[in-house]
């Protein structure tokens, strides 16, 4: 069955108050990204591809690039480029702006701090990073 249509675009607002720098570098410590093979058309880190429709697809350069999106994703949790939204310990989306692209982070696994990750169009980015 498919998902039903989203009622109300996502919020893309950064967490307000800030938390202190010394929260937000032992969050980035936390995390790392995981990856989706929903979004990929190639193999990768993140297993055997398996292109969801309507998922935006990696660029395949990153196939093999686990650490690299690893560090952008601590680089933006160190700067605090966090959602308000949280599940358990982590937020539920991060941001990055890196070589004139903004990126966009989703937990996928709580319980250890996992994302996915994909690319945004700049009207989709939060303001904060414009």
């Amino acid at each position: 069955m498919k998902a039903p249509k989203r009622k109300r675009p996502l919020a893309r607002v950064f967490m307000s108050p800030k938390l202190d720098e010394e929260a937000l570098k032992e969050l980035a410590e936390k995390v790392h990204y995981h990856g989706s093979p929903e979004h990929k058309r190639h193999p990768s880190f993140a297993g055997p591809p398996a292109p969801r429709a309507t998922a935006s697809l990696c660029d395949p350069s990153f196939a093999n690039k686990q650490d690299l999106l690893t560090a952008w994703l601590r680089e933006a949790v160190a700067n605090g480029q966090i959602g308000q939204v949280w599940d358990d310990d982590f937020p539920r989306n991060v941001w990055l702006k890196k070589s004139g692209i903004f990126y966009e982070a989703r937990l996928v696994n709580r319980g250890n701090g996992g994302y996915k990750g994909w690319p945004l169009e700049e009207f989709e980015a939060p303001e904060e990073l414009k």
